[in-house]
């Protein structure tokens, strides 16, 4: 993934370049929201991320090799995770796991480079922990393996400190269970709408 940074106060939509919105997360603290898009026509992928006071301006934006599934603020420090991949069709599931250090836009793949895996779930426990949810590696001889995956946690004392490529097989494995792939397009779409409103507008929806 390249982070580009924001145009700053430059007129017109911050969401433009994002496509069509297929997932928005918030982070409320910080006045943040990150939100991902997919491009019809290029099937590029995208990432947005936004400070939002009176309106939202983008602060990063970033490019993604597969679609992304999944995105989670660290709770105390200024770091995103961006989880992604897909299916390639006829046998595994390719994506990766991502880290974008929100102060400097510096954007880290954290799976060794022979391993990629399609990440469906993130979720910060605490400072430490990162609850990774992934697709099983392929679906060769596994009937489940389009609503089933595997669940590890990642510790790190210090994430700010996790170089690229650090993440080895050893780390992500974990117990079979459950995986199911919601569709969080519609729930992105109205986030967007409603920060794209003027602010008097979404004051009197709020």
């Amino acid at each position: 993934m390249t982070s580009f940074p924001a145009v700053g106060d430059a007129p017109g939509d911050p969401f433009a370049e994002i496509g069509d919105p297929i997932l928005a997360v918030a982070d409320k603290g910080r006045r943040m929201v990150a939100v991902a898009g997919a491009h019809e026509f290029d099937e590029a992928n995208t990432v947005g991320v936004f400070h939002v006071t009176d309106r939202a301006r983008r602060r990063w934006l970033l490019r993604s090799q597969y679609p992304v599934n999944a995105m989670a603020f660290h709770p105390t420090i200024p770091l995103l995770v961006v989880g992604s991949g897909e299916y390639d069709g006829g046998y595994c599931f390719e994506g990766e796991l991502l880290l974008v250090h929100l102060k400097t836009g510096i954007t880290l793949s954290l799976i060794e480079h022979h391993l990629g895996r399609q990440i469906l779930g993130l979720e910060w426990l605490n400072d430490q922990d990162l609850r990774v949810l992934m697709a099983p590696a392929d679906d060769w001889k596994d009937h489940k393996a389009h609503v089933e995956g595997h669940v590890a946690v990642v510790r790190r004392a210090d994430w700010t400190a996790v170089g690229a490529k650090s993440l080895t097989g050893k780390h992500l494995a974990g117990p079979r269970v459950p995986a199911p792939r919601p569709d969080h397009r519609e729930a992105a779409r109205q986030t967007v709408a409603r920060l794209r409103a003027p602010r008097t507008n979404r004051h009197r929806t709020s």
